[in-house]
């Protein structure tokens, strides 16, 4: 058996980018253990039925000198993506997260990064592929109107689940929590609770992942069984860093020109505008976009005309990197959100 007091440390890779006006991950195939699974297959591989999860690796205690260099390393040793943009994230510890625990094996104890990138195709040997952030949180995306899954099934979820506390105070505690969380009776959509909203999911056993860990009871017959889950599934707690991920980078496009590092070297506004739309999950007002930006003096035009648009020549313009000793906080905001 092995020792209890022993601990592992691994790294998670968050990996964004953006294509085609989506907001997407880097995801692999993962054993029930959660290591990496090489089987020969590439980008195209079906993942129906096979565990996903993010990249994942081991510290080198002897020989990582630093956990972002770890990262780095094993990043691009085991996709082939050399990552630019790298902020650490959080630090995943809690008990019993990974299985091999609770049979006795060490405790897992993840140091989660979050990666900035333009997607490119990893290594042909690793069964990876880029997935949309909304297939695991679909209603995380208001860009096209209120995502119909909000109402076909988590509010009549989450009104049992109000429904089920035997006093009154826990019925108000569990209303407040659902409004503030999803933005219900009166209370605003704040984009950046992904985690809350994940976890409250969680805790009324609507994602697959806390059936599977046995963290929900039906009691009420609310909810189907595994027939009613929402959104893709992930590997051990990968969802949940997921979350963690995706609030963060709507928190930080806000103060902090993070957007630029997922956008080509020459863009147009409107290009723009659709990858902060994408990573808000939100339709942004065009006229106070471009006017937040250029006299912000985040973005400087080229001069060179987009003539490819499908409709009229747009200009090119590419992020005006003085602006970082200029203000301390330049980010893009998110001003005139419409919903």
């Amino acid at each position: 058996m092995t020792d209890p007091s022993s601990v592992i440390v691994c790294l998670n890779a968050v990996i964004i980018a953006i294509t085609d006006d989506q907001p997407r991950v880097l995801t692999v195939s993962m054993s029930e253990n959660g290591s990496l699974e090489e089987i020969g297959a590439g980008p195209s591989t079906d993942f129906s039925g096979v565990p996903i999860g993010l990249p994942s690796g081991p510290l080198d205690p002897a020989g990582d000198r630093t956990l972002d260099l770890a990262l780095r390393r094993w990043v691009t040793a085991s996709t082939g993506i050399e990552l630019g943009y790298v902020e650490q994230l959080y630090t995943f510890g809690d008990r019993f997260r990974d299985p091999r625990e609770v049979g006795g094996g060490p405790r897992v104890v993840s140091a989660a990064y979050l990666a900035l990138t333009r997607e490119s195709d990893p290594l042909p040997r690793l069964a990876a592929r880029w997935n949309s952030v909304y297939s695991f949180f679909s209603w995380e995306d208001w860009r096209s109107g209120r995502p119909p899954v909000l109402g076909r099934v988590i509010e009549p979820s989450l009104e049992t689940w109000i429904g089920q506390a035997e006093r009154a105070a826990e019925r108000r505690l569990r209303r407040e929590r659902s409004a503030i969380a999803f933005g219900l009776e009166g209370s605003p959509w704040d984009d950046e609770r992904v985690l809350e909203r994940y976890e409250l999911l969680y805790e009324i056993g609507l994602v697959a992942e806390s059936r599977r860990n046995g963290d929900h009871t039906d009691r009420s017959g609310a909810f189907d069984g595994p027939k009613t889950r929402v959104g893709l599934e992930m590997i051990l707690d990968h969802r949940r860093i997921l979350a963690t991920a995706v609030g963060r980078i709507r928190a930080k496009i806000k103060y902090r020109p993070v957007i630029f590092e997922l956008m080509p070297p020459t863009f147009t506004l409107l290009q723009l505008q659709r990858a902060v739309e994408a990573l808000a999950g939100v339709p942004l007002h065009k006229q106070n976009f471009r006017r937040l930006v250029e006299h912000g003096g985040l973005v400087e035009g080229t001069g060179v005309m987009q003539r490819h648009t499908g409709g009229r020549p747009a200009e090119l313009f590419q992020f005006r990197r003085e602006v970082l000793l200029e203000r301390p906080a330049p980010g893009v905001g998110i001003p005139g959100a419409r919903r």
